[in-house]
């Protein structure tokens, strides 16, 4: 924690070495640094300390000044974390108008719960998950944390001063602070469901109220002016002793869990709160060595810059990484080092100069000239205009991309590929010309064009994707040019991160708009599990079909084998259902992926579009798979139950 800016309240170095180690871990799990898997837990040391920290402040200040003090609280937090994030804001967007115009429509919508700290519910509401992302990243999706903290501030003052008020006894405080973590801490339990995108239970106030209550529940039973006496040397290798322990198993939750371990939400993250409550008990306590040896000056230095560490490595990381490109030791390393360097400027020229009162400061010496009448000394001085021009032109970039006056596109990112057509649209061939040529699998229906007339006249024929729907997330959408080419009049249905819940979600709508026909290929699971009967009520939405394709998934997250063997399961199962092994098609032909592993380039996007139009019109699962795919004695087909 920054030294106090009052000097009253006591300061311990150990403290600020326990928020480098969060944000270290937090930095190398945005990364992506295998051994760090677990590095988002870092953010839950953080909520612990917070909740110490900020309970034990409100307590010293209630003692002094009463329920006078909120006022001065709540406005030093605004002085602390306010302007850092301005600055972020500011500059996050006027690089992304200026240079990354992808991420301006998700800027658009973020960027007023970042500034009025509701985040975290907003991405929850709207299914914007902090892990399952395979287009570009959200790049304010970091500020999740910030918002729970927030809601924090604001609002547990207020129940600690009516809690004090009417509960004299502090133990029994105490005891009731335990009560509602360890109630929240059930609620993730119960509401966590296996495989599924967790980000409804790690984002939630509710559910993550129980870091920063185990961390207030400390600050009254543990605050850090306690008079302590002098200990036994044995006393102190028992303390350190602890205090190593929790930091080792710190440490090793970092190490050996992951973002879609069910442990980490049934007991891992109550059991990280424990392990850094004791590390900070043992922290504040003079005679621990543990405490000194992380108050050691490096450690320290990133702790009192963790926060501008926090704001910074997502937009960072995001705005510097090509999409579908795998981390290198270069660009890790530069990555690492623009943190630290915009949290030293930040630090240096924004938090710093504002928590010593910068701005107060400033604007008393503007009233003090305006009531002299000294109006030329009220603007900013010679060395200032440079700052205060870039600052409003930067204002006005902002406001253009914000506006929308400056598209949201900017030239296709390896993300989104040239290939990426809408993700929600048909493919009327009665407006489109096709010119088969030898390589296409369909030619649609002859065309005819007169000059005279400048008409174009189409056989009777159906078109070949007349009655098809396909839907699916960023696979598809790699995929969907080829198949609109093979199969003219088809309706596609895919968006990047798409799962099955929201593709129940809008069945009705599909149907309405009259999208959804009698044959359909359906290829989700890259973004999230679902299970076998979330899957079998999708399909019995759509109503009766002839032929049901569905696609297993090549994924390197945890859910890839739970969520093949449902699909298999329900192809075998359900009536005119059949399966495309993709998983098992796709084993060593790294030539059709992109750098990921997962997603499609353009070779690998066509056989896969082939192999699909190939199974919707397969007569048997004995038929072999298109010319040019993977070797011998691989079955693209399984094909399901007719009974």
């Amino acid at each position: 924690m920054p030294r106090p800016v009052e000097g009253t309240s006591h300061y311990n170095a150990g403290l600020d070495g326990i928020r480098a180690i969060a944000v270290l871990g937090v930095i190398a799990y945005h990364l992506g640094l295998g051994w760090a898997s677990g590095g988002l837990l870092g953010v839950g040391v953080f909520f612990v300390l917070s909740g110490y920290l900020i309970t034990d402040l409100l307590v010293a200040a209630l003692r002094k000044e009463g329920a006078r003090s909120f006022g001065q609280f709540w406005l030093r937090r605004a002085r602390r974390l306010l302007p850092a994030l301005f600055v972020m804001l500011l500059v996050t967007v006027t690089w992304s108008t200026l240079f990354d115009r992808a991420q301006l429509p998700s800027l658009r919508s973020d960027l007023l719960p970042a500034i009025f700290y509701f985040s975290n519910w907003w991405y929850v509401f709207h299914h914007v998950s902090y892990f399952a992302q395979d287009g570009p990243p959200a790049v304010l999706g970091h500020l999740w944390s910030l918002a729970i903290e927030e809601q924090f501030y604001l609002l547990w003052p207020l129940v600690l001063l009516g809690t004090l008020r009417w509960v004299r006894d502090r133990r029994v405080v105490i005891g009731g602070i335990l009560v509602l973590a360890a109630a929240s801490a059930a609620e993730m339990a119960l509401l966590y469901v296996p495989f599924t995108d967790p980000t409804r239970v790690y984002d939630g106030t509710d559910t993550r109220a129980f870091e920063l209550l185990i961390g207030a529940a400390l600050a009254l039973a543990w605050p850090r002016g306690r008079v302590l006496g002098p200990i036994t040397p044995r006393a102190r290798t028992v303390l350190d002793a602890a205090g190593g322990a929790a930091l080792a198993g710190i440490l090793v939750l970092y190490w050996q869990t992951g973002q879609y371990d069910a442990f980490v939400y049934r007991g891992g993250m109550v059991l990280l709160s424990l392990l850094s409550a004791v590390l900070i008990a043992v922290c504040v306590h003079p005679a621990a060595r543990v405490g000194h040896a992380l108050g050691v000056g490096p450690l320290r230095w990133v702790g009192e810059r963790s926060y501008g560490m926090y704001l910074w490595s997502l937009p960072i990381i995001v705005l510097t990484t090509p999409q579908g490109t795998h981390g290198s030791l270069l660009r890790d390393t530069l990555q690492v080092a623009g943190i630290f360097g915009a949290a030293a400027l930040s630090w240096h020229f924004v938090e710093q100069p504002v928590r010593h009162g910068a701005i107060g400061r400033l604007l008393a010496q503007w009233r003090e000239r305006w009531r002299s009448r000294q109006l030329a000394t009220i603007l900013p001085s010679t060395h200032s205009w440079a700052v205060s021009g870039v600052g409003l032109v930067a204002l006005l970039i902002c406001a253009l991309g914000l506006s929308g006056v400056i598209s949201g596109t900017s030239a296709p990112s390896e993300a989104l590929r040239s290939i990426v057509p809408p993700l929600r649209h048909r493919i009327d061939p009665s407006t489109t010309t096709t010119h088969p040529t030898a390589g296409t699998p369909h030619g649609g229906g002859t065309t005819t064009t007169t000059n005279a007339t400048t008409t174009t006249t189409t056989t009777a024929v159906a078109p070949p994707g007349q009655g098809v729907t396909v839907i699916g997330d960023s696979i598809m959408v790699d995929a969907a040019p080829y198949i609109e080419q093979m199969l003219p009049g088809v309706v596609v249905d895919a968006q990047i991160g798409q799962q099955l819940t929201q593709v129940q979600a809008q069945v009705p709508q599909l149907k309405a708009r009259g999208d959804i026909g009698n044959r359909v290929i359906i290829e989700l699971g890259t973004n999230g599990y679902f299970s076998t009967t979330q899957l079998e009520r999708l399909l019995r939405s759509l109503g009766p079909m002839k032929r049901i394709v569905l696609v297993n998934t090549r994924e390197t997250r945890p859910w890839e084998q739970a969520v093949n063997q449902t699909i298999d399961t329900v192809a075998r199962s359900y009536p005119g259902a059949t399966l495309v092994n993709w998983y098992g098609i796709s084993a060593g032909t790294p030539q059709y992926f992109e750098p990921d592993g997962v997603h499609l380039n353009p070779q690998g996007a066509k056989y896969y579009a082939s192999l699909l139009v190939h199974a919707l019109e397969a007569p048997s699962p004995s038929s072999s798979p298109p010319p040019g795919g993977p070797g011998r004695g691989r079955l693209p087909l399984s094909r399901g139950n007719r009974s």
